[in-house]
């Protein structure tokens, strides 16, 4: 089953990065191009990720941002969109935590 999110950014640190990327040129503009496909994906369905085990979350994101879930979107270029999804009562939310490479990913997941 589908349920549609709004997509919110953690932070506004993170949501500037995100706009600086949209201004830059290269595998940056590329990624910005990615982020916005799979920030559509999210849109359609919260779920599209993959669920990250619980006992992996990263205590730095649960201390950080207070969340108990977590799921990542695979991107090309073996980039992670990293995201939490958040029920405000019948609005589905897919925050947005970061977006890292694949060595930056196993590197925070102890990998």
């Amino acid at each position: 089953m589908e349920l549609p999110s709004k997509v919110r950014f953690a932070n506004e640190k993170l949501k500037m990065a995100f706009g600086e990327l949209e201004k830059s040129k290269g595998s940056e503009k590329e990624l910005y191009a990615h982020l916005i496909k799979a920030f559509e994906c999210l849109e359609k369905d919260a779920f599209c990720g993959i669920q990250i085990p619980k006992r992996l979350i990263p205590k730095e994101y649960i201390k950080k941002y207070g969340i108990y879930n977590l799921w990542k979107y695979n991107l090309p270029n073996a980039w992670r969109l990293i995201y939490s999804i958040e029920n405000q009562e019948i609005l589905i939310v897919s925050i947005v935590l970061e977006w890292l490479s694949h060595k930056e990913y196993n590197k925070r997941f102890n990998y």
